[in-house]
C-alpha cells in the first residue's frame, strides 16, 4: 500500500480518537520507543492469539490433549464395561443353569433389581444382597 523503507512497508492507519488516546497512553508504559512499535506489537500479539485460538474456545494444543485423554478414558471405560458384561453373563448363566425360574419370578426379580439400583444410585453390593436374602430367606420360599 505504501512505499518500502528498510524492508518495511508504509501503510496508512486510521483510528478513532479514543484508540489514538489509548496508543498515546500505553506505548511508553509498554516499553516501546514509538507508537509504530506499539502498534506492530499489538497487531502481532492479536494475530498470534487468533492463530493460537483458531476462533475456538480452546487452543488447538489444549483441545488435542483433552481429546487424547478423553479417548484414553473412553477406551478404559469400554474395557471395564466389557469385563463387567462378561462377569454378569457368567453369573446369569450359572444361575440359570442351577435353578428353574418361572416367568413371574423373573419379572419380579427385574422389578426389584430396577428398584434397588434406583434407590442406591447404582451402588448395590453383593454383600448387602447376600445379608438381606439370608435374613429373609425369600429365595427359598
Amino acid at each position: 500500500m505504501g512505499k518500502e523503507t528498510d524492508n518495511r512497508k508504509l501503510i496508512q492507519f486510521r483510528a478513532p480518537p479514543d484508540t489514538v488516546r489509548r496508543i498515546e497512553q500505553w506505548y511508553k508504559a509498554d516499553g516501546c520507543r514509538s507508537r509504530n512499535e506499539f502498534i506492530e506489537r499489538a497487531v502481532n500479539y492479536y494475530a498470534d492469539a487468533l492463530a493460537l485460538w483458531d476462533n475456538t474456545l480452546l487452543p488447538r494444543a489444549v483441545k488435542s490433549v483433552i481429546d487424547g485423554r478423553l479417548g484414553q478414558f473412553e477406551e478404559h471405560m469400554a474395557y471395564l464395561l466389557f469385563k463387567l458384561a462378561v462377569e454378569a453373563d457368567m453369573v446369569a448363566t450359572l444361575n440359570a443353569s442351577a435353578y428353574e425360574w418361572s416367568d413371574d419370578a423373573l419379572h419380579a426379580l427385574r422389578r426389584d433389581s430396577v428398584r434397588n439400583v434406583k434407590e442406591t444410585n447404582g451402588r448395590v453390593s453383593f454383600e448387602q444382597h447376600a445379608r438381606s436374602t439370608v435374613d429373609s430367606d425369600e429365595w427359598q420360599g
